[in-house]
């Protein structure tokens, strides 16, 4: 009789969303990425934590391909974006990248700002992107501001225009750059409570955050850099109560109290 009892070694692992493969960075003599190696499966939730100037954003600007990386490889689904051949426009589309500073087009409505990519980069028809754009508003709570313009709208409300925005292009993967560090702090709640969703909801992402109770409820690794190197890998139950480095012990004893 065949056994029905499943076999781990049998078990498929699934093949990894991104891999960087000692990444390296220098704006002349100045190395700000140095050697950094990370591997992101599809649901997880990785955030970057350290100081400012240790390598975050210029990390999350050479996964965007923003930044030309002096060496190393980072794989998305399986290819070298790295390579010089390849259209960077392209692998965007598969991307959604927010920044720091919402980068909304002023002369845009929140609505305009929303359907652009969809539009334009993916092909997607008026009315479909127009559809897709409302019914993100409406989950985030933007709705009633639709159509107006980012500066008729409060910090809070603006950070999410800006993650409805990367949304709307159905991104395989989400970078997020430090996106509450510009914001109030009682509007930091509000953004943050999106990105739980997002999490909850299986959306792959990499993010930059000076949060760290949020990186301990939320994050499935967390990633601390130093000198743009990541001197630690873990998980948060890990990081945040036995942190192997003492780098890592004396950043979270500085920033936790």
């Amino acid at each position: 009789m065949t056994s029905l009892t499943k076999d781990p070694s049998q078990e498929v692992e699934l093949a990894p969303l991104l891999e960087v493969r000692s990444l390296r960075k220098a704006y002349g003599d100045r190395v700000v990425l140095d050697d950094v190696s990370l591997t992101v499966a599809p649901g997880d939730v990785v955030c970057l934590i350290g100081s400012s100037g240790s390598g975050k954003s210029t990390l999350l600007r050479c996964l965007d391909l923003l930044e030309t990386v002096d060496d190393g490889q980072i794989l998305f689904e399986g290819d070298d974006i790295t390579d010089p051949r390849v259209d960077a426009k392209r692998v965007r589309r598969r991307m959604g990248m927010v920044f720091q500073a919402y980068n909304l087009f002023p002369h845009l409505t929140v609505l305009e700002n929303c359907v652009l990519a969809p539009r334009r980069a993916h092909g997607l028809r008026s009315k479909a992107a127009r559809e897709r754009a409302l019914e993100l508003l409406e989950r985030f709570g933007l709705a009633e501001h639709a159509h107006k313009h980012p500066d008729r709208l409060s910090g809070g409300q603006q950070q999410r225009a800006a993650v409805v925005r990367a949304l709307c292009t159905e991104p395989t993967l989400l970078m997020l750059d430090e996106i509450t560090a510009a914001l109030d702090p009682e509007l930091v709640g509000e953004v943050l409570d999106i990105v739980r969703d997002l999490a909850a909801r299986g959306t792959t992402m990499v993010m930059a955050t000076h949060e760290m109770a949020f990186a301990r409820d939320v994050a499935t690794t967390v990633c601390f850099l130093e000198g743009g190197r990541i001197l630690e890998q873990a998980p948060p139950d890990v990081m945040f109560t036995d942190p192997a480095h003492p780098r890592t012990r004396a950043f979270l004893r500085r920033v936790l109290g």
